[in-house]
């Protein structure tokens, strides 16, 4: 059996999301600048003026790189930073920006010829399609499918027998030690 939804219901949960993508929209914003650190798979610093910003990837998480003894890195952490800096160190960049996440970065997207270089980490398999939190991080809708199409050509990470995502890595190995 089929349980119906009222149409005023149906109507109020439209209207919801209609402002939510319009609020969105408004409160994006582009910065342009420099690259001059890319410090893993996701996240970068650019330089605007004599202003650095700390830039996250929208809508991806890459594999985590070393941060000391107590914080190892993932396998594919370091190739990913590296694909990064192929895409984007050291050039003048226009980025498509929405919020500043709650360690202070920016969080954009990065336009490359038709597509992000958001996308194509998750293409070429150095990033997951950031579905933590039901998804609650990805603006891009296209990123599972691309995930989806790396994972069959098992490219980039999804040539391991068993990947871990980054979210999951952090709390075992780094929260629990259980690396």
């Amino acid at each position: 059996m089929t349980k119906r939804v009222p149409v005023a219901r149906l109507f109020k949960g439209l209207l919801s999301v209609f402002f939510l993508v319009i609020f969105a929209q408004a409160n994006a914003y582009e910065l342009m600048g420099r690259i001059v650190k890319v410090a893993d798979g996701d996240t970068l610093t650019l330089l605007q003026g004599n202003q650095q910003h700390r830039i996250r990837l929208a809508s991806i998480d890459a594999p985590e790189t070393s941060h000391g003894s107590d914080r190892p890195g993932q396998p594919f952490g370091e190739a990913s930073r590296q694909y990064l800096a192929s895409l984007v160190a050291g050039k003048t960049m226009m980025l498509n920006c929405f919020e500043r996440d709650k360690y202070g970065r920016e969080v954009c997207d990065i336009p490359l010829e038709g597509t992000t270089a958001n996308k194509l980490m998750v293409l070429q398999g150095f990033a997951w399609a950031n579905q933590q939190g039901h998804g609650k991080y990805l603006r891009d809708a296209t990123l599972p499918a691309a995930q989806s199409q790396a994972q069959s050509a098992r490219m980039g990470l999804w040539a391991e027998p068993n990947p871990i995502a980054p979210w999951i890595w952090r709390y075992r190995c780094w929260k629990q030690h259980q690396c």
